[in-house]
C-alpha cells in the first residue's frame, strides 16, 4: 500500500550532496570499503534517492514496508538478519527515529561504523527533535555544520579523527538494547511501539477478549507480543497462532516473549507488511492496528487496510477482535467487509470492535453500537 507523503526530512539529508556543501564519495572497490561506499541507516525511499546518481549507497532498514519499498527502487537493502557488516564507510547517513535513546544509539552505530576521516550525516524535522539530535551528535563527535530547510535540519560531523567520545559513544551504544519490562513479563527496548508499558487501548482488548475464541489465530500489527501472550492465556482453545509485524526489532521481542507458549501450541512469527495482504486462512484475527507512518501523519488508510486483509484471511463465520482511537473512521471499511458488526465497549478514547465474517453473502447485517 502506497500513499505519497512528501519525506521532508530525506530532502533535507541530501540537500548538503545537492548543494556542493558536502563530497559524495566516489565508488570504490578498495579492500575494507565494503559492499559500498556510503551507508544509509534506518533508510527510506523517496524521489530524492532517484534525482541523481548516488554511487555505492548501501541501505539497512528493518521495517518491512520500507525494505520492500527501497527493493522496488532498485537500492541495495542489508536486512536485519544478515550477516554482521564489519566494513568502515567514508559516509554514513541516518534519519534518527523520534524515540531518544533509540536514536542516541543510533548515532552511536553511525560513528563505529564511520571510518576514519569520514563523516556522519544525519536529518530530522523540526517537530520531531531536530535541535536535539543536533545537540546529541555534537556531544558524541565533536564540531558539526548544519542547514535548515523544509522545516527540517540536517548536520554533519567533521571528518572523523580522535573527536569522538569512546566513554560516551560505549553509553550510548547500549540504550536501546532489550531489558525486561513490566517486572519481568515481557522483555522490550527503546523504540517499539509502547516499549516500556503496556498500551492502554491493547489492554482494553485484551480484557474484553471472550475464551470461546477458537482455532486458528493471527495478530495483525503484534509488537513485542503483549496481545498475542494475553489471547493465548485467556483464550485456551486457540490451536495456533501467526504474529505478523512489520518492525523487525518488535518481531524478535515478540519471539522472545512468547518463548514460554512455543511448547503449548505451534506459534509463527512473520516480519511481513500486513498491507500487503496474507495467504492464510484463520478463525480469529486480533489487531491494534497502526495508524501513523513515519512522522506525525495519521494515516486511518493503514487501519482501514488491515480491516480489509483481516477479511480476506478470516475464514466465514471467523471473528475479527479489533481496538482503536474512537475517532478513527474504520466503521464503513467494517460494515462493507463483515456480516455483522458491534461495538463491545468503549472507554478511555477506545473502543473495541467484533466483526464476524459473512457464512453467506445473503446473511450480512450491521449490529448496533453504543
Amino acid at each position: 500500500m502506497t500513499v505519497e507523503i512528501d519525506d521532508v526530512a530525506l530532502q533535507a539529508l541530501l540537500l548538503p550532496f545537492a548543494d556542493g556543501l558536502l563530497p559524495w564519495p566516489e565508488a570504490s572497490g578498495a579492500p575494507g570499503a565494503g559492499p559500498g561506499r556510503v551507508l544509509f541507516l534506518r533508510a527510506r525511499d523517496g524521489w530524492p534517492l532517484h534525482q541523481r546518481p548516488l554511487p555505492g549507497l548501501v541501505c539497512e532498514q528493518g521495517f518491512k514496508p520500507q525494505v520492500d519499498a527501497l527493493r522496488r527502487s532498485g537500492l541495495a537493502v542489508v536486512e536485519p538478519d544478515a550477516p554482521a557488516d564489519d566494513a568502515r564507510y567514508p559516509l554514513v547517513l541516518l534519519l534518527p527515529p523520534r524515540q531518544r535513546d533509540e536514536a542516541r544509539a543510533l548515532y552511536a552505530q553511525a560513528v563505529a561504523r564511520c571510518a576514519p576521516g569520514g563523516r556522519v550525516v544525519a536529518a530530522l524535522a523540526n517537530d520531531e527533535g531536530a535541535k536535539s539530535g543536533e545537540a546529541d551528535l555534537r556531544a558524541l563527535a565533536g564540531p558539526v555544520g548544519s542547514l535548515s530547510k523544509h522545516k527540517c535540519r540536517v548536520f554533519w560531523t567533521a571528518p572523523l579523527a580522535d573527536q569522538v567520545d569512546p566513554a560516551l559513544a560505549a553509553q550510548w551504544a547500549r540504550l536501546d538494547a532489550p531489558r525486561p519490562i513490566l517486572g519481568g513479563r515481557f522483555t522490550s527496548r527503546p523504540g517499539v511501539f509502547a516499549w516500556d508499558r503496556i498500551d492502554p487501548a491493547s489492554a482494553l482488548l485484551a480484557a474484553h477478549l471472550p475464551a470461546d475464541l477458537a482455532g486458528r489465530a493471527a495478530d495483525l500489527g503484534a509488537g513485542y507480543g503483549y496481545l498475542a501472550a494475553e489471547l493465548l492465556e485467556r483464550c485456551p482453545r486457540i490451536a495456533s497462532l501467526d504474529l505478523y509485524e512489520a518492525e523487525h526489532r518488535a518481531l524478535e521481542l515478540a519471539r522472545a516473549n512468547l518463548a514460554t507458549h512455543a511448547g503449548t501450541r505451534p506459534i509463527g512469527f512473520h516480519w511481513h507488511d500486513v498491507t500487503a495482504g496474507i495467504d492464510s486462512a484463520y478463525d480469529v484475527i486480533v489487531t491494534n492496528p497502526p495508524f501513523h507512518a513515519h512522522g506525525r501523519h495519521e494515516r486511518p488508510d493503514l487501519g482501514r487496510r488491515f480491516i480489509a486483509v483481516a477479511a480476506q484471511a478470516l475464514a466465514p463465520g471467523g471473528r475479527l477482535w479489533l481496538v482503536a482511537n474512537r475517532h478513527l473512521p474504520y466503521e464503513s471499511a467494517l460494515d462493507a467487509n463483515f456480516g455483522s458488526v458491534r461495538t463491545v465497549a468503549q472507554q478511555g478514547g477506545f473502543k473495541v470492535v467484533e466483526a464476524v465474517k459473512a457464512a453467506r453473502p445473503a446473511a450480512r447485517t450491521t449490529g448496533a453500537r453504543r
